[in-house]
């Protein structure tokens, strides 16, 4: 995959005419990314593994421009969010039967997010896990609130978004204080020369879906939602509150909870979402390939 030959990235500059040129490569439909996919695992078709990338290059842009307000280059956010498109194609399994840009997502917005944890450098930020959490969700729930993203909370502010994010307000005052001193104006030049007349805002994409693969993805969600549903039907009373307080909730119940209130130690309680979670996943897999989906 590292051989395939793809659209130069700029390092300063140019974004914009490597948007137009991305947005160039046509968009797959089903049966020809199935088809090329399947040349690309069972006869290692280079050429089949180009298309598949540079059709999902655009997936990429847009990804990246989510994450430009980390005071980072977007044209790096971009070259990393390719590397993880490369390493999707290569680890895409056709048989299972969801679209490539499903599972690439995952892929790009981990190699962006990697690489923005990496550049930052912040103290214990890549061993903490609720500081990376609050590392990507703090504007979000600063915009859930109607707090200005960039100005200094209140106190009353800060307790709100503390209690959202379940980490203490201190955390929370500190990360907006950080991301506050790397915030990036949309008018900044992209370029070094200032007087180019090209701004990041000049880089922004409608990351709108057009309205035919908007209803087509709500299917897929909807269908396979219904098949979770239905799996979940299927466990015994215990295992089946078990995995919906830990699996299902945006703010998961710990062991511990769960443990006292059946009476039973929260290993026990561990042993039983895992057992749970195989369960479901056994019965989902079965109806999605009667029903062809994976």
């Amino acid at each position: 995959m590292t051989a395939l030959t793809l659209p130069v990235v700029p390092l300063e500059g140019g974004l914009a005419r490597y948007f137009r040129e991305i947005w160039s490569f046509p968009v797959l439909d089903k049966e020809e990314e199935q088809m090329l996919a399947l040349r690309w695992r069972d006869k290692g078709d280079t050429s089949a593994a180009h298309k598949l990338v540079t059709s999902h290059l655009r997936l990429v842009a847009k990804l990246a421009m989510r994450y430009r307000g980390y005071g980072l280059p977007l044209a790096d956010l971009v070259s990393e969010g390719n590397i993880g498109l490369m390493k999707a194609v290569k680890k895409f399994d056709p048989d299972l039967g969801f679209r490539l840009s499903t599972y690439a997502m995952w892929w790009i917005k981990a190699a962006i997010t990697e690489y923005i944890l990496k550049s930052w450098s912040m103290v214990k930020l890549g061993t903490v896990a609720s500081q990376k959490k609050l590392f990507f969700s703090l504007r979000k729930l600063k915009s859930r609130l109607n707090i200005l993203d960039g100005s200094e909370l209140t106190p009353d502010q800060a307790r709100r978004i503390s209690k959202a994010a379940g980490v203490s307000t201190d955390e929370v005052v500190n990360m907006n204080r950080r991301l506050a001193a790397r915030d990036l104006s949309l008018n900044a030049p992209m370029s070094s020369n200032e007087d180019s007349g090209i701004e990041f805002q000049d880089a922004l994409i409608d990351e709108r879906a057009n309205p035919e693969r908007m209803v087509a993805e709500r299917e897929e969600f909807d269908h396979r939602s219904a098949l979770l549903r239905d799996a979940v039907q299927t466990l015994p009373e215990r295992e089946r509150h078990i995995f919906t307080e830990r699996q299902l909730r945006d703010d998961p119940v710990t062991l511990e909870e769960l443990g006292q209130a059946y009476g039973i130690s929260r290993e026990r309680v561990r042993q039983l979402e895992a057992r749970a979670l195989d369960k479901v996943q056994a019965v989902v897999k079965k109806a999605a390939t009667e029903a062809r989906l994976i």
